[in-house]
């Protein structure tokens, strides 16, 4: 992966079927959408999913190639942009994850695969501020979340925008602006007291 694309994990637990579905797309509504190469929205992008989606996924079409612990689908979503699927022993047990690869990086599969591997072997669960808000954008409803408009500095239009409530009342704000207040009132209970990383 480029420093352009850093994998990223972008949904704390299992997603199931539709909630994997909307994480497929979840730069969906991104203005000016096709009009430019889209590849780095996507790329480094994984999510934990359940083995039920993987067999699904595996059963739609052909891969495009499978590998032992891996298969990679033979749509691509954008460039040279594609889903790969992983099966992996972690901790004694086996999960499994859905990753966005680009295949023109012939590595990319591979360091996607140690990275998985190293994020979720940590002994304490823990949540980095950029998983906090990649959690955020993954599970708000599209009503809810944006792309800055007119309304906001040129300098901010395009970038991610989440609603927030308070005084006066609800608006919307940057996600990468959230305070750790507003961020912690909008993941779930059972992930709000998490530690970060480096407190683990």
């Amino acid at each position: 992966m480029t420093s352009l694309a850093p994998i990223r994990k972008i949904y704390f637990g299992i997603a199931d079927r539709h909630q994997m579905f909307r994480l497929f797309d979840r730069h969906a509504g991104r203005p000016d959408r096709w009009q430019d190469d889209d590849g780095a929205l996507y790329a480094g992008e994984w999510f934990e999913i359940a083995q039920a989606q993987h067999d699904y996924m595996l059963e739609i079409l052909p891969p495009l190639c499978m590998r032992g612990e891996m298969f990679a689908m033979r749509e691509f979503l954008t460039g040279s942009i594609t889903s790969v699927f992983y099966t992996l022993g972690i901790n004694g047990v086996q999960r499994y994850f859905h990753a966005y690869c680009d295949l023109f990086d012939p590595r990319s599969v591979h360091d996607m695969r140690d990275a998985i591997v190293e994020r979720e072997r940590r002994p304490v669960k823990a949540m980095t501020r950029d998983e906090r808000i990649e959690h955020i954008w993954s599970t708000t409803l599209d009503d809810y979340r944006g792309y800055a408009g007119a309304d906001f500095r040129s300098q901010h239009r395009g970038k991610r925008t989440v609603i927030v409530y308070g005084k006066p009342g609800a608006r919307f704000e940057l996600l990468e602006s959230l305070t750790d207040q507003q961020v912690s009132e909008k993941l779930p209970v059972h992930l709000r007291h998490l530690p970060l990383p480096e407190a683990a």
